[in-house]
């Protein structure tokens, strides 16, 4: 038995067994992890930074000592102290592998960055944001009416804006008199002002009239990614969208991981809090250098998230959230300075807005997508899916909407995959399957032209073809479904079976081959068994959480469906159907939202009337417990078959003829052997 440590690299999940002695690097290079370095492993470009995670993971099956990896050693001492090493860091080439270990590439160390798939939807939004500029002309100070500064810069505002009572910190007012002073009198102030009837509070000012503009960052906090979208509170224009990996997923690739890792390793949720507020800082001051602003012109932030981001973005213990019944520390929508959750790289002033959850297992998020979906407005009944590592459904109509949360885990992100990556150049993103050869063309992120196009080589020389994405890996499922390489069961067939080659020995089972990039020392890509099964029970959370709360709603079909998130927006229904992802509909009634929670960040940050809106929305959206529910497991299991055990989808059978194929391994090797003995 090999007894060398265990190490597993996320955000990809990758993992092996490597000798007592080896480097980090060296381990990364030979899974196939994307970790950067172009000195050659001398520790001089410091582009190969990785952070080790220590504790129990039980989704791992690790437990790893503060002595999984070598002591610090003189050439990181050197790299820290004329560079800064961040807390937590180590440089990949010089930590050497002692034990089992958990290491979390983080993104600024991969090589392919990403590209974010939660992309900002073009949306009408009526502009009415808490956050506003005032041009004031401040009475000058008179020894006959002797108030201070703050007082007549209030009055100013009350008397030219109607802006009354408005407060300011303390650190604001100490640069207040050199403001007025340098304004000549005149001043711009930024004043928040939401819907809650709290007094005005002023985040900032400026001498003379301020033409920098004004900024808020919605935030998409899931649990794999997380996208930012920077926005011009004066027009709602998306003038900058970013994202990252979240870097928690070093605890879990799941939520209940994550709580698992909170109740095992003492002080591990303030851990996890520590890493996604670093995560935020990060990615704010990236969206602002990529705007060209500066950071503290961003003067408000809101999120949404899912009830354990939520609680590990304020510094909640999300331990009760992983156990009935599930009880939230509040449910309610909050409003607080940013700096209380030490976002240091915006404007020190700040305010943030959390949308509320509407229950223990549903959050922010799902809000956010009601909010911008608005299924509560519909005539018709429409099923709105939100797909993530932890998907968000909303079933409902004028009459009455259902919510719930279903456990997909990561394989949709493209996470846990053999050849899986994040939505990156050179990533494969969509995959057709000729049937008759079973031949497949493939497109990546970053290129126009498929595969077998004329100067698809020339055009991917820059970035190759590195592997799949989640977009990817779905559609490569479906397609090797409906060309006959996969039966109903979810299994690979063999070369005799299938007949083609590309279909190939895997140990005991068979992978099939997409693209073979080795004569340039590229990668191998292929869709795997274990791949298979993994995107199965992701569909079937899925499938079973919508069909739960259709049975709750006592009806067997939906007017329409809408497919959110990053799957949403780039899987085509056919594909979805296919996989049984969702229940069976009308294909022309199954459309694209894009990234919907974040559109609900964003209408939320424009327009304060939203905000009392989905509060009181949330209060009326009725929450069906998946974790509870014994109906779940038995859709659960006949929604494993692709697309279904049982049910039929007359509607997909209209565009789409699956073949009747089944395969089995045993049969296999028996048609073998009589070919050896004939």
């Amino acid at each position: 038995m090999d007894q060398h440590p265990l190490v597993v690299f996320t955000p990809s999940g990758k993992r092996g067994r490597f000798a007592p002695g080896t480097p980090v690097l060296t381990a990364a290079r030979q899974l196939g992890v994307d970790l950067d370095s172009v000195c050659g492993g001398r520790g001089i470009c410091s582009k190969c930074q990785v952070s080790p995670a220590y504790g129990d993971f039980p989704k791992h099956g690790v437990t790893v000592h503060d002595t999984a990896l070598s002591p610090w050693n003189a050439v990181e001492a050197r790299y820290d102290e004329k560079r800064g090493l961040k807390s937590g860091r180590r440089l990949g080439c010089q930590a050497l592998i002692q034990g089992d270990v958990v290491i979390d590439v983080p993104p600024e160390s991969q090589v392919h960055r990403q590209v974010v798939r939660k992309a900002a939807t073009d949306r009408t939004i009526a502009m009415d944001p808490a956050t506003r500029l005032y041009f004031v002309t401040v009475d000058e100070p008179d020894m006959h009416a002797p108030e201070g500064d703050v007082e007549r810069l209030r009055s100013a505002l009350d008397r030219q804006w109607q802006v009354t009572g408005a407060t300011a910190d303390t650190a604001l007012l100490a640069r207040l008199q050199g403001v007025l002073r340098k304004g000549a009198w005149q001043v711009t102030v930024a004043v928040f002002d939401d819907h809650t009837g709290a007094p005005p509070r002023i985040l900032d000012i400026w001498p003379g009239l301020h033409e920098g503009g004004l900024y808020g960052l919605a935030i998409d906090l899931g649990s794999t990614t997380i996208a930012a979208h920077l926005t011009d509170l004066a027009t709602g224009a998306v003038v900058a969208s970013s994202g990252l990996m979240n870097p928690q997923i070093r605890f879990g690739e799941d939520l209940m991981s994550r709580v698992s890792y909170a109740m095992m390793n003492p002080g591990g949720e303030t851990e996890m809090t520590r890493a996604v507020r670093d995560a935020l800082n990060d990615l704010a001051r990236t969206i602002a250098a990529e705007a060209h602003i500066d950071p503290r012109l961003i003067m408000e932030t809101v999120f949404v998230c899912n009830p354990v981001m939520h609680h590990l973005l304020l510094g909640f213990d999300p331990v009760e959230l992983g156990q009935a019944p599930f009880a939230l520390v509040t449910s309610d929508a909050l409003s607080l300075p940013a700096r209380d959750l030490e976002l240091s790289a915006i404007n020190p002033c700040a305010r943030t807005y959390i949308l509320p959850c509407i229950a223990g297992h549903v959050g922010a998020d799902a809000a956010a997508v009601a909010l911008s979906e608005e299924p509560h407005k519909s005539p018709d009944l429409v099923l709105v899916v939100d797909v993530g590592t932890n998907a968000e459904i909303l079933l409902g109509n004028t009459t009455r909407v259902l919510a719930c949360s279903s456990p997909t885990g990561p394989a949709f992100e493209g996470a846990q995959i053999s050849s899986g990556q994040r939505a990156a150049p050179g990533a494969i993103e969509r995959i057709e399957i000729a049937p008759a050869t079973k031949t497949p063309r493939f497109r990546v992120i970053g290129c126009d032209l498929w595969s077998d196009d004329p100067g698809f080589a020339e055009a991917t020389a820059t970035t190759g073809v590195t592997g799949i994405c989640g977009s990817g890996i779905i559609e490569a499922v479906a397609e090797m479904r409906m060309a006959g390489l996969l039966d109903p069961s979810g299994l690979i067939g063999s070369a005799a079976q299938t007949g083609t080659d590309r279909c190939e020995p895997d140990g005991r089972t068979h992978a099939y081959l997409i693209h073979d990039g080795s004569a340039d020392n590229g990668p191998r890509i292929t869709v795997t068994q274990s791949d298979i099964r993994a995107i199965q029970l992701a569909k079937s959370a899925l499938y079973a959480g919508a069909r739960l709360l259709m049975d709750e709603m006592g009806v067997d079909t939906v007017d329409r469906v809408v497919l959110a998130g990053a799957f949403g927006a780039h899987i085509s229904p056919k594909h979805a159907m296919v996989l049984g992802m969702i229940p069976d509909a009308p294909l022309d009634k199954v459309v694209s939202a894009g990234n919907a929670a974040g559109t609900g960040a964003r209408i939320a940050l424009c327009n304060r009337a939203a905000r009392a809106e989905i509060e009181q929305v949330v209060r009326h959206i009725t929450k069906v417990e998946t974790a509870i529910e014994p109906r779940f497991q038995e859709h659960f299991v006949a929604a494993n078959a692709i697309p279904h055990a049982t049910a039929s989808f007359p509607e997909l059978s209209k565009h789409v003829t699956l073949p009747q194929v089944g395969f089995n391994a045993g049969s296999d090797r028996e048609g073998r052997r009589r070919r050896r003995r004939g």
